[in-house]
């Protein structure tokens, strides 16, 4: 299940080089600099006619896929989202963001030690973000953490950062006609990192472009999540 709130971002790292929101917007004239409030806006509070909610079930929901649930120009939204989120305890939400650095001024009052129903994914997608996000993500009073390394650009050593609070790292590389070699040599060294460290491991998307013994693989889009499926690598 998905729920964008918002849409529209401001790239903010290496890792938004090639932003799918970007391209995607592109293709029909949009500009994804601009960052608006959804019609969806309220969608964990609508019901359908028999007066049953909208979104149910066990799956978590993606929250905020085609932005950033952080991004500063979603400051006046937010809080009505917190207590959209908090009065759905019966669904968890899902919530990627490379601006960790924000959280903790963006956070309800009466957040605490976090909520159950939410996991934070602090995006990491080389050796210079890991430096600069995961110290801080580990401070931070959050209930369910995650790791992603999507777009992995490089080979990163997340071992000072993997423990008992992480409670998995996901991998992926770069899709679109532009994309970033990513090597399943690096996609190897995290997994090994996670098994080391007891941590669970998901190979999410092989990318675009995907080295595999010094060649490199053209991946078309429906083949990349499938061949990375295909690897059977993941550790749960």
């Amino acid at each position: 299940m998905q729920w964008n709130p918002w849409h529209g971002c401001r790239k903010y790292s290496e890792g938004c080089l090639h932003c799918y929101v970007y391209r995607t917007d592109a293709q029909y004239g949009r500009d994804a600099g601009c960052v608006v409030k959804t019609a969806e806006f309220d969608k964990p509070l609508r019901k359908k006619r028999d007066g049953s909610f909208l979104l149910v079930g066990d799956e978590p929901v993606y929250t905020c896929f085609s932005s950033d649930f952080f991004l500063e120009e979603a400051d006046g939204w937010r809080p009505d989202a917190w207590r959209m989120i908090r009065s759905r305890s019966d669904l968890s939400f899902f919530i990627v963001t490379k601006r960790i650095l924000r959280f903790a001024e963006a956070i309800p009052s009466d957040w605490g030690d976090g909520y159950e129903n939410v996991t934070i994914c602090c995006t990491v997608e080389n050796r210079r973000r890991a430096a600069e996000r995961l110290p801080y993500f580990l401070s931070l009073p959050i209930l369910h953490k995650q790791i992603i390394c999507e777009p992995l650009l490089e080979r990163i050593n997340l071992l000072p950062w993997l423990g008992p609070q992480i409670e998995q790292v996901l991998v992926g590389g770069e899709s679109g006609p532009e994309a970033r070699v990513c090597d399943y040599d690096w996609v190897l060294d995290l997994r090994a990192q996670c098994r080391e460290r007891s941590v669970a491991f998901c190979f999410r998307q092989t990318g675009a472009s995907f080295r595999k013994d010094g060649r490199v693989y053209a991946i078309e889009r429906r083949e990349q999540h499938r061949q990375a499926t295909k690897a059977n690598i993941d550790i749960k």
